[in-house]
Formats: structure tokens, C-alpha cells, sequence
């Protein structure tokens, strides 16, 4: 897993690290039981602070996404389905959010986003 800071973006360092580990997690490229570098070996190979990485380990461990075992190292979490799910509704929205406010703007009817979104849901 390679982990990529852009200084182009507004979101915070350890918001960026955070992203990647959990759509690395979702989309199977870490699995359950996998070990994570340490966060001074993160910080290291990113440049950035030991904060900053202990920072984004802290939030991952808080939403069920990584454990830590003392003198072990930091590992992925067995999968919590309810809360994968849950994130991936969030993110849904979120985008969801950004279609919304681009039909308003630019005077795209409702049912005409709706069915757009219909016909990506479908593969058509």
C-alpha cells in the first residue's frame, strides 16, 4: 500500500492518510490481519510529523479500522460490515450532495437526475 500526500488540497494531512487506509481496507488491498508500518516508520517515509501519523492511527483505531497491540504493531481490523456499510452510505451521500447542488444550479429537473441515476445504478 503506497500512501500519497498531496499539498494541492485543502484537506488535512492526516485526513489524507486516514482516506487511504480505509479505501484500502474497502477495496480489499488490506485485509483483516495485515500489519500497517509503525506510525514513526509512516512518518518517515511520508516526511511529516510522528503527531500527524499517530493523529490519523488514533482515528482509524477509534472507527473500528486498525488495532493496535502493544510491541506488536498496528493491524486491520476484522471487517465490521455494518460499519463499512455505513461509511460507504456516507460517501454515497456525499456525492450524492455534489449532484444536488450541480442540478440546482445549473436548472437540471429532479427526475431528470433521478434517472440518470437509475441508469448508472442498472449498468445501462
Amino acid at each position: 500500500m503506497q500512501i500519497l500526500i498531496s499539498n494541492n488540497t485543502t484537506k488535512p494531512i492526516y485526513e489524507q492518510i486516514v482516506t487511504q487506509i480505509k479505501n484500502a481496507i474497502m477495496s480489499g488491498e488490506l485485509k483483516c490481519g495485515d500489519s500497517l508500518p509503525s506510525m514513526r516508520m509512516l512518518a518517515k517515509d511520508l516526511h511529516i510529523s510522528v503527531i500527524t501519523t499517530q493523529k490519523a492511527y488514533e482515528e482509524l483505531q477509534r472507527a473500528g479500522f486498525i488495532e493496535s497491540a502493544a510491541g506488536k504493531g498496528t493491524f486491520v481490523s476484522s471487517p465490521n460490515k455494518e460499519f463499512i456499510l455505513e461509511e460507504q452510505m456516507r460517501l454515497a451521500e456525499e456525492k450524492l450532495q455534489e449532484v444536488a447542488d450541480i442540478g440546482r444550479t445549473n436548472g437540471i429537473q429532479l427526475d431528470k437526475l433521478c434517472e440518470i441515476l437509475t441508469m448508472f445504478y442498472e449498468g445501462e
